[in-house]
């Protein structure tokens, strides 16, 4: 459905004569049909350059991007126009045309493509009823929630029945229960109409609820790709560390760690990762029952991905150094990921 190869994008510096900057670097990218492809980063890490590719608003300096068949990096004009119909987008701020009801934001691109005014009807009724609006087709957006305001957003970009929907930091404006239920009509919408989903996010939560497949992105490069499940479980980037930790780790859990190593220094702090069915083995029973050991279990956070369960467990244990290291290779045993945390 949309593939990224070789992909560079230089910009003109405006502090230095001549001087460029390299916003996204040999990026090669392949999205599949009707997937949700997260892209995550901070701030400045190109994210948004390369989401911006993928309609034409921005041309790569370098490279091939081709959407639904189509190299949008090549095509200009009326060629340009038709392929973004199928290639839609919903922003942070919601971008809503504040003189308009909801059912005219919806109408607008509708009446743009020239569609007659009772099949515009229809179909907007249609899309109301889809993201869950049904009440407020005549509230204008400064009567609406930020969570509603994104919904209008959804439905005016899926008007024209698209193939690819682009997501650009669409929850970051949303407190966390609003930003799960928007997640969640994604996801619906994704399921029933087989829509391709690319979003950008710097928040790893909304990577974890809703992706199949991440790409992380640090200083214009991709520095990690991978199913989701996959990525939580093995992050290899010191940056992507960073993001899983955002989900797997409560905040307080490196606060406990350091005291743990200081209260307890013959012991050991160990974190467990399990993945899928590791997640409801009955792992400290069995060390308890096996093990001349104490075990206290300082931590710990299951998250859900859409591939499966991923947990982690701080745990400190203390006995014999050979009775903590025959513990240790047990849990290896086990198929559960063994860390023995040095330090918080």
């Amino acid at each position: 459905m949309i593939s990224l190869s070789k992909v560079n994008k230089y910009f003109r510096s405006g502090t230095a004569k001549n001087e460029t900057i390299k916003a996204v670097n040999n990026v090669n990218l392949t999205i599949n049909k009707s997937e949700i492809f997260g892209i995550i980063g901070y701030s400045g890490a190109g994210k948004s350059t390369l989401i911006r590719m993928l309609n034409g608003l921005e041309t790569p300096t370098e490279g091939s991007v081709v959407v639904a068949g189509k190299e949008i990096s090549k095509i200009k004009g009326a060629e340009l126009r038709k392929a973004r119909q199928e290639i839609s987008m919903i922003f942070q701020h919601f971008n809503l045309l504040w003189s308009r009801t909801v059912q005219e934001n919806i109408a607008f691109p509708l009446e743009i493509a020239g569609v007659p005014a009772k099949k515009r009807a229809e179909r907007v009724n249609e899309l109301i009823k889809l993201v869950g609006l049904e009440g407020r087709e005549k509230a204008y957006p400064s009567q609406l929630s930020g969570g509603q305001k994104q919904r209008v957003g959804i439905a005016r970009a899926l008007a024209n029945n698209p193939k690819v929907l682009l997501c650009d930091e669409a929850t970051s404006a949303l407190d966390p229960q609003t930003t799960d239920a928007i997640l969640d009509l994604l996801v619906d919408i994704n399921q029933r109409l087989g829509l391709t989903i690319v979003l950008i996010t710097h928040e790893m939560h909304v990577i974890r609820k809703i992706c199949h497949r991440v790409a992380v992105m640090e200083s214009g490069q991709v520095v990690e790709q991978g199913p989701v499940l996959e990525v939580f479980k093995n992050p290899t980037a010191p940056i992507t560390k960073r993001f899983v930790q955002q989900v797997t780790e409560p905040e307080e859990t490196r606060e406990t760690i350091e005291n743990l190593l200081e209260r307890f220094p013959k012991g050991k702090v160990i974190q467990l990762t399990f993945v899928g069915e590791d997640v409801e083995s009955p792992l400290i029973t069995k060390l308890v029952r096996n093990f001349e050991l104490d075990v206290n279990i300082v931590q710990g956070k299951i998250s859900q991905t859409r591939n499966g369960s991923y947990g982690t467990l701080f745990i400190h244990i203390d006995g014999s150094n050979e009775e903590i290291l025959r513990a240790i290779q047990f849990i290896e045993e086990q198929q559960v990921g063994v860390e023995v945390m040095t330090h918080a």
